[in-house]
């Protein structure tokens, strides 16, 4: 299977990135108004850029490059112009410390992301949602939280004073193959630091801890992310007391579930995948091959069975006594019409039927 990387100019002049495995659908469901998001109110759209990749995780981590790049060095790449993105990745403006190393936007840009210079508009492709790690105890649960975000498209782990350092051994095998999550996860000292470019931070807890601040679902979070310009994250306490209130104090939404009042403890990796498959709903990532169904029977043939396995019980004396053969044949009509046989399926058991009635010699 093949997946793409590609470039969407929208009809305010900016740009939207993302990948997939059916270049063709993606780009009509974008045009006809089916994803919800950034681009729906952005239409009509055009194709400016595509790149193929043979597995999605190559896909994903070339997006979300692309992502942060300048709309200058992007339209350099839809152009075609390689020595152009050359230099652009060399004279890249001076990034804060508490940036992604990755990143070549200012401070100004991360705090600012609909910024217009010269009447032009920069760039304003939303980016993958960002997941921040507060004081993780255990490098297993980090490995799992790596894994969960990886089954839902998300890529970016940022990790706030972990307790037992980083990397951490025990991280990998839990991550089950996630584990480029956990080699490009970034350590902060502070929650401050980890989330000094995100423009939307929610903080994930069951306690609303006495900070008075608007309160969502993961369902209601992800809509927003999706709809939302600038930098998102989603942030998790630590395993044993979840998030503190000087934590929740910095988030912009408190992001909650209902859950059991007598036990509102959720693992770590559970978390982090409830936020994650709500977000990825809006996503579009590939759905699992499902099996259409044969044809329904036809009435004949359904008749044809329940006539077939009536003689058959009458001759082995079934229908006993006979004042309640009937209500017998009845109830034995609705069972055999329940289920909204297929052709294959009635000739199946009426194959069956007909070896009860004539066994074969062996």
């Amino acid at each position: 299977m093949s997946f793409w990387v590609y470039i969407l100019r929208c009809s305010d002049g900016s740009y939207y990135t993302g990948h997939t495995d059916d270049l063709e659908r993606r780009i009509a469901q974008h045009q006809s108004g089916a994803i919800a998001g950034y681009t729906h109110d952005r239409r009509p759209v055009e194709l400016v850029f595509s790149e193929t990749f043979p597995d999605r995780i190559d896909a994903l981590e070339r997006e979300h490059q692309i992502k942060d790049w300048s709309r200058k060095k992007k339209e350099a790449l839809i152009r075609g112009d390689w020595k152009a993105v050359s230099d652009a990745a060399r004279s890249r403006p001076r990034v804060s410390a508490s940036l992604d190393p990755g990143s070549n936007r200012t401070e100004a840009e991360a705090a600012q992301p609909l910024l217009r210079t010269n009447g032009n508009m920069t760039d304003t492709s939303p980016l993958l949602p960002v997941i921040v790690l507060v004081r993780p105890q255990l490098g297993e649960n980090i490995g799992k939280a790596a894994r969960a975000m990886l089954n839902f498209g998300l890529t970016e782990m940022r990790l706030v004073s972990p307790r037992d350092g980083w990397p951490n051994p025990d991280a990998g095998p839990a991550a089950a193959g996630a584990d480029f999550i956990l080699d490009k996860a970034q350590v902060y000292e502070t929650l401050a630091d980890a989330v000094a470019d995100c423009a939307h931070v929610y903080a994930t807890t069951v306690r609303k801890r006495g900070v008075t601040k608007p309160v969502v679902t993961p369902e209601e979070a992800a809509q927003e992310i999706h709809a939302a310009r600038g930098r998102c994250a989603y942030v998790f306490g630590p395993e044993r007391s979840g998030l503190e209130t000087e934590d929740v104090a910095l988030a912009r939404k408190i992001l909650t579930v209902p859950i059991n009042p007598e036990f509102g403890s959720l693992n770590l990796a559970q978390a982090v995948i409830l936020c994650a498959y709500e977000w990825s709903k809006q996503a579009n990532l590939t759905q699992p091959t499902v099996t259409e169904l044969g044809e329904p029977a036809p009435q004949e043939e359904l008749e044809g069975m329940i006539l077939q396995l009536n003689t058959l019980l009458e001759k082995v004396g079934y229908f006993f006594p006979p004042d309640r053969a009937p209500a017998t044949k009845l109830t034995l009509r609705n069972l055999l019409t329940k289920p909204g046989w297929n052709h294959l399926e009635v000739r199946t058991l009426r194959g069956v039927l007909s070896h009860l009635n004539r066994p074969r010699e062996r």
